[in-house]
């Protein structure tokens, strides 16, 4: 059976990760807030880049609507750095090494190319409500027009 992660009406699973910059981010730190928390496969790839970038180009509107952003992947945290620095990234991006946080929320999953079957990160995202419950789920992102529709449901809740 493939874990689908959390569902809308549950409670997001806790976490406490490294991000770039150095300090670490807690499911806590956002108590009260709405959090957008987003899977992505790899920094500084065509669609990793494209979405972080179009993310932080909307991040003032997130903020103003209530919500942080939060970008993970099972990048480094030096990796992250050099990610943020080549294309001005305003986004925080957690580093999930060990893949538990991925596990948990049902991103770490049997992909395929050319044929061959591998394990990796599904773009997927997370709007998690100032409750702490999952308010919205997007699996299988297409980045074109995502950080747009997530700002959406933000102002939604």
């Amino acid at each position: 059976m493939s874990n689908t992660g959390p569902q809308p009406g549950e409670n997001a699973p806790d976490f406490t990760l490294p991000r770039d910059g150095g300090q670490t981010v807690s499911l806590a730190d956002f108590a009260g807030k709405a959090l957008v928390l987003y899977f992505y496969p790899k920094d500084d790839t065509g669609g990793c880049t494209k979405e972080a970038v179009a993310f932080s180009g909307l991040l003032d509107d997130f903020h103003a609507a209530g919500a942080a952003v939060l970008g993970v992947s099972k990048d480094t945290v030096a990796k992250h750095e050099k990610f943020v620095a080549k294309h001005d990234l305003t986004v925080p991006l957690l580093s999930d090494a060990e893949g538990d946080l991925c596990e948990r929320y049902g991103a770490w999953v049997e992909k395929s190319m050319y044929g061959k079957s591998y394990m990796g990160i599904e773009r997927c995202t997370f709007l998690i409500g100032p409750d702490g419950t999952i308010a919205r789920v997007w699996r299988k992102v297409k980045v074109p027009g995502h950080a747009e529709e997530v700002l959406d449901a933000v102002r939604a809740l």
